[in-house]
């Protein structure tokens, strides 16, 4: 199982997002668990992440969480502007699969 975490400001803007990505993971029969949760608030959920996905909006943070996380074996990514916007569940799904590869 495959667990993704999406960061954002306040966690709020990617909640939709993660209700997209879950009915995409759905249709496909893909086993993950993924949530939002504020910067401030990812701590809780390091130990249990597999892959970190960042809002575009937080993209400046892109550095120091690859440095925090990624020698703890966590990919992180920045989510792209446009599947953001568009709510576009489906692609940041496959982006955070093909990074957990």
């Amino acid at each position: 199982m495959t667990k993704i975490t999406l960061i954002c400001g306040a966690g709020m803007s990617t909640s939709l997002l993660v209700t997209k990505m879950q009915a995409a993971a759905a249709k496909l029969g893909s086993e993950v668990t993924i949530r939002a949760t504020a910067e401030s608030k990812f701590k809780e959920f390091e130990n249990d992440t597999d892959v970190l996905l960042l809002g575009p909006q937080v993209s400046f943070m892109l550095k120091k969480f690859k440095e925090a996380y990624e020698p703890k074996g966590i990919a992180v990514a920045v989510i792209n502007s446009i599947d953001y916007g568009m709510m576009n569940g489906e692609k940041v799904l496959k982006t955070a699969l093909d990074l957990a590869k």
